[in-house]
């Protein structure tokens, strides 16, 4: 029941749209119901052993026109205009889907698949277009077709009727059995399908990885065997909807003879006549096709449910990392950043990456953060934006609890650039402005001037408006990573985090880079992840990291004088 209200509020904003789709439903469905009394009134009559009374056939033929109009002008009306709100329905679910994931926190996206969240945003919603669209219509059509036959039918013979309806239960519960078996198959056909995405989705975006190594074949054994699970998946739904369908079409069927047989009975005994049977065939006509709409319905219901129940799945999903209920929001940040015994954890089961780290920035300081993989360097930085939350222990900014304040005000004043730039695919002006989206195209060029862009962009056939491809594909490390630079100077934030943006680049795109940083870094609180200790000498200070907290502090020179971890560090880097 939970499930159906959440799936009927979709509907609140087409109340309209909908009771009209479901007036004219029920009137094109009227009309259907009149043409059979009216052929019973020609063969019975207007046609007799007199001749034809023209003026009777005259007003049947106007009145079938009359209900021609009446059922083609409600049958495009709810054709169209039905489709539309379902396909309306279908695009608000999506967003709210694709709203809800982005609310979810790095730790949720670092266990889920990217090819699974794109089936369940866009394969599992396109049948509940139809299910929005034919649900409510097609229950509709079908109450008022059966319930109106049945009463006309019991008006003119209540053996034959008693016949039709008597058959009509034992369908409908084969119909349900079966429809579960549908619902069940269809659910793990979706699942087959996500599969089949992620791999896709994993494959092409590593596709310079793969044709590197040439595994070409292997990227295509693991896609044979998501293609095979799916192809499996797809033979057993199959099997179970041809059971399903043929099933009721043997049962429609049976229907017809048993009319005819009880038929012929009833007119031997004179308790029917013939022009009566006639009219019984073709209303069973008008009862078949309702049956088959509640076939159809059944179908869309259960392809529509299975594309709910998953896209239910991921919206109960509460992120973990939300605004408070009363959060301010944070303004006039002058950058001082405090770890207050804090400690970290991914999940409440495993061991603790971190623990005790307490560190005090001061407003424009600059703190390098330096120590072997795994000790969670990049982990504890992630701790400042909230993208992942602290497991014990408080950071605070400008003393302000950051756990207090809204997330998107927090998030404002912290720019950050990462060691795997990520560009979006267009152009270079969509990439910078998306550190501030309005700014002028001044603002925007003065920002890549910062970040030393402006030249090479220039460079580019179309300038700002070179197409830049997936990724950044077209571009360079170094380039790639002063776009980045110039999107944070262009957001200009009063805390930055550097996340080992130069380790992968050569000693002149390093060289560059690490000019633009040094004009970003200028009067802003900034922590740096550094990978080559040969860019951090002029830090205001030095944190070494180690599996039991912080090692050593101080500055490059005094590290150096210890001889302790920093200091075998940097030995080993320059040997």
């Amino acid at each position: 029941m939970d499930i159906l209200k959440k799936f009927l509020a979709y509907y609140k904003p087409y109340k309209k749209v909908l009771f009209a789709d479901l007036f004219f439903a029920s009137l094109a469905s009227m009309a259907v119901l009149a043409y059979p009394m009216l052929v019973n009134q020609i063969t019975k009559n207007a046609i007799s052993e007199h001749g034809i009374d023209l003026a009777l056939v005259v007003k049947m033929i106007v009145l079938f026109l009359f209900l021609m109009v009446v059922e083609y002008g409600s049958n495009f009306y709810t054709d169209y205009c039905g489709h539309a709100m379902g396909a309306k329905i279908e695009s608000d679910m999506r967003s709210d889907l694709f709203r809800h994931v982005q609310k979810l926190s790095f730790q949720y996206h670092d266990n889920t698949r990217t090819g699974q969240l794109m089936s369940r945003i866009t394969t599992d919603l396109f049948d509940i277009s139809e299910l929005a669209h034919h649900g409510p219509e097609d229950t509709v059509i079908s109450l008022v077709r059966i319930v109106g036959s049945f009463i006309i039918l019991v008006n003119i013979n209540g053996m034959l009727t008693l016949t039709i309806f008597l058959i009509l239960p034992v369908m409908i519960v084969f119909a349900y059995h079966y429809s579960i078996k549908v619902k069940n198959a269809l659910k793990k056909n979706k699942e087959r399908i996500a599969d089949i995405n992620s791999q896709i989705e994993d494959s092409l975006s590593g596709i310079r990885v793969v044709q590197s190594f040439a595994n070409e074949e292997i990227e295509m054994d693991k896609f044979k065997g998501s293609n095979r699970r799916f192809l499996e998946s797809r033979k057993n739904g199959y099997k179970v909807e041809a059971l399903f369908f043929n099933g009721l079409t043997g049962f429609i069927s049976f229907i017809n003879i048993s009319v005819v047989v009880v038929g012929a009975l009833l007119i031997s005994y004179n308790q029917l006549q013939l022009t009566e049977l006639i009219t019984f065939l073709l209303y069973l006509n008008t009862l078949v096709d309702p049956v088959k709409r509640l076939v159809n319905f059944t179908q869309n219901l259960q392809n529509g449910a299975a594309g709910f129940e998953r896209f239910m799945e991921i919206l109960a999903i509460e992120p973990d990392i939300t605004d408070a209920q009363d959060a301010a929001t944070l303004s006039k940040v002058k950058g001082k950043v405090e770890f207050v015994d804090v400690g970290f954890q991914y999940g409440s089961e495993s061991n603790y990456v971190f623990r005790n780290i307490n560190i005090t920035a001061n407003p424009g300081e600059y703190i390098a953060l330096v120590g072997s993989s795994g000790v969670g360097k990049t982990t504890l930085c992630s701790l400042i934006p909230r993208f992942y939350e602290t497991s014990e222990g408080t950071i605070q900014i400008d003393g302000t609890d950051i756990k207090t304040v809204q997330l998107k005000s927090l998030r404002d004043h912290i720019g950050i650039v990462q060691q795997d730039v990520y560009l979006f695919s267009g152009t270079i002006k969509e990439n910078i402005l998306y550190g501030k989206p309005g700014a002028s195209d001044e603002e925007m060029i003065n920002a890549a001037k910062h970040a030393n862009a402006h030249e090479f962009i220039m460079g580019l056939p179309g300038g700002y408006n070179a197409n830049i491809g997936q990724r950044g594909v077209k571009l360079s490390g170094g380039q790639k990573q002063r776009l980045s630079i110039a999107r944070v100077f262009l957001k200009n934030p009063s805390i930055l985090i550097f996340d080992e943006a130069t380790s992968a680049l050569d000693n002149e795109s390093e060289s560059v880079v690490q000019e633009s940083f040094e004009k970003l870094a200028r009067n802003r609180t900034t922590f740096v992840i550094a990978h080559r200790l040969s860019t951090i000498k002029n830090a205001d200070r030095i944190i070494v990291l180690s599996e039991k907290g912080i090692a050593e502090e101080g500055t490059h020179a005094k590290l150096l004088e210890k001889k302790g971890i920093y200091e075998k560090l940097y030995t080993m880097q320059f040997n």
